[in-house]
Formats: structure tokens, sequence, C-alpha cells
């Protein structure tokens, strides 16, 4: 395998097509060092200046009374004809105000610092948006019985390659991205997803900083396994696929369940990124509870048949409640020798239908 060092090898570091896009972080222009790629330039206008978190809260409306009876059907429809007893998976009732499965959540993925690391920051506001709802339309028109809604799902630490003051191998975004990412979001009614990489950080030490966002009701989380690199023998995030464990996960669940209680919120989604066995440990361990959600990402990119033997694996064979599948719009066409991306009625053909689908 070819020595590469800095922030801008992950890329070279992949073995797998069907990785998730590692070089997302070669994009990420911290720092002054050679390896940096230039910082996208972000308009600042009106729509764009940073507004107090609390004045958000309210950017998504009240919910209706929950539907029991719609929750088991849904949950039936999704599992579309298995017959391996898997799915769907047995959970407890959520608490009203769920969003899944009653909504099919389509989110642009990425960070705006870098027009690489995916959709979100690919291309300016004024055309990201419109793409993103122009995705939503699609997903409606296939089908016409879980409604897709928009989310804007923003990478608020990122692992990197270089270890950094504190030796911990990830940069926290300044806070007022997040706020820009909750006025966008406000502007089109939707929902608003905060993405960790670990590096050789903790959930114990990142999570709890970001508890004024997690606290209002349109916003949800992601972890990233692929670099969280404790379980790894605190090796560089990119030269090997990081790890959690269902303790992790736990951890996780547990801290969105209490701010649930305490703020007396919606349930909130927890999106964990997977696209090899080894990223998520015993999975049958995994918590379920009425206030969290948790949806198992299918992370990694290549042709169809790559994609779906990978969601087959490490998804429907290894069930845990709602699933998710991510598309790329480079990795999966040009890197991949195709003409396009998966399409939604291709997607929806999965078993079970993937709930979450998060664009890169």
């Amino acid at each position: 395998m070819q020595k590469v060092t800095g922030i801008n090898t992950f890329a070279a570091m992949q073995k797998k097509p069907i990785s998730v896009c590692a070089a997302l972080l070669a994009a990420l222009a911290i720092g002054c060092t050679s390896n940096t790629q230039p910082v996208a330039k972000t308009t600042v206008t009106k729509d764009t200046i940073p507004v107090a978190a609390e004045q958000i809260a309210s950017a998504t409306p009240a919910s209706p009374a929950f539907d029991s009876a719609e929750y088991h059907r849904l949950h039936q429809y999704l599992a579309n004809g298995d017959s391996s007893g898997r799915w769907p998976v047995k959970a407890p009732m959520p608490k009203a105000g769920a969003v899944l499965p009653f909504n099919r959540v389509v989110a642009y993925y990425g960070n705006l610092y870098s027009n690489r690391m995916g959709a979100l920051g690919k291309w300016p506001k004024r055309e990201m948006i419109p793409k993103l709802l122009a995705e939503v339309k699609k997903w409606n028109e296939a089908d016409s019985v879980i409604k897709a809604i928009p989310a804007l799902h923003y990478i608020c630490v990122t692992a990197q390659g270089a270890a950094g003051k504190d030796g911990k191998w990830r940069y926290r975004m300044p806070l007022h991205q997040i706020d820009t990412m909750l006025n966008w979001a406000k502007e089109i009614n939707a929902l608003v997803f905060i993405d960790v990489q670990l590096g050789l950080s903790t959930l114990q030490n990142e999570i709890p900083l970001l508890e004024k966002y997690l606290s209002l009701p349109n916003v949800h989380l992601g972890i990233d396994p692929e670099f969280a690199m404790n379980a790894k023998g605190g090796k560089r995030p990119g030269s090997v696929i990081g790890s959690m464990d269902a303790a992790d996960i736990n951890y996780v669940s547990n801290y969105l369940a209490d701010l649930v209680k305490k703020n007396n919120i919606p349930p909130k989604m927890l999106v964990v990124h997977r696209f090899t066995q080894g990223m998520v440990t015993n999975y049958k361990n995994v918590k379920l509870q009425p206030e969290v959600q948790i949806v198992m990402d299918m992370d990694g990119w290549g042709g169809p048949a790559k994609k779906k033997d990978t969601y087959k694996g490490w998804i429907t064979n290894q069930p845990v409640q709602f699933t998710g599948f991510k598309l790329f719009y480079v990795n999966d066409v040009e890197k991949s020798g195709q003409k396009q991306m998966m399409s939604p009625a291709e997607v929806l053909k999965l078993t079970p239908a993937p709930i979450y689908i998060q664009y890169q």
C-alpha cells in the first residue's frame, strides 16, 4: 500500500470501493498546511447570519396524536415481504411525535467548509436547497405511502489527518455553522442532523457539548464508527476502518433519551453509519427505547451490486431497528463506472426498504 501522509491521505488509505468516501476528509480545509484544499466560500446574506439555537426551537410544527395502528402498518410495509422473521424489528412503541416510520427522511450530508465532503457543501445554498427538494420530490413520486421530508445532515466533528494540540485527531466545527444549518432548515421546514467523527476522542467527551442543539425538537444525531479509533489501538483515522460497540451506541441512546424526557420533546433519531462487519460489534445488545429511533445506515459506495450486497450483509442480516442507505453523487457513478446512481425505485426494492436516505 502506498505510504501517504497528512489530511489528504484518506482516499489513498481505502482498500475497498464500497468504503464510505473517506476522501471527504481530504477536502476539509483546516489549518494552513500545503496539503489542505481551499475553503469553500459562502456568501454572507441575511439568510446565512447565525441566530441563537434557542430561537429555532419552533422550526418543527407540533406532531399529531400518535397512531399505533398506522405505526404497525408502515412497519410491515417497510419489511417489504421479508420472510426471515427479522423484519419488522420488535421494539417498544415510540413516544408521540416520532418521525419514523411515518416519514422517509431524505438528507443532504456534508460540511460547509468543503465542496468534496458531501452534497451539503458541494453547491452554494441557492443551488443546494433546490437540488435537495428535487430529490425529495423524486422519493415522493416513487413511494406514495410514506411521505419524504428534507433534512440537512452536518458533520460538526470531523476526523483529521493530524493529531492536533490535544492528540485527539478530530476537529470541532464552529457552533455558528450549526446555527446556519438551523436557519436554512427553517426556511424549508427540514430536519437537522449533526454528525460526529471521533478520531481518538470519545462519545462521552463530544456528545454533551452538543446538548443545546440536541435539546431542540428538530435536531437529531449521527455517529460514525469508521473514524472511531480507540477500538483500533489508537491508530490514525483513515489508516484502518474504526469501530464502535453496542455499548457505545447505548451510551448515546441513553443520553438522547434523557434529553427527550427532560425537555418533553419528540423522540430523537440516531443514525449509525456502517459498511463493514467490524464497524459495529455486538449489534444484538443495542438497546431500543421509546425516546430514540435508531437507524443503521449503509454507508458504502460502489456499483449497485456491491451496495446491495453490503446492505444485505450488515444491515438486513443484522437488524437493529430502522435502516438507511447512502447515495454518492461522485463515487457511485464516476469512481464506480456507472452511468447514474441507484434510483429511488431500485432502493425501495431492498429488504427492508430504507426509511432514511442520505446523499453525499
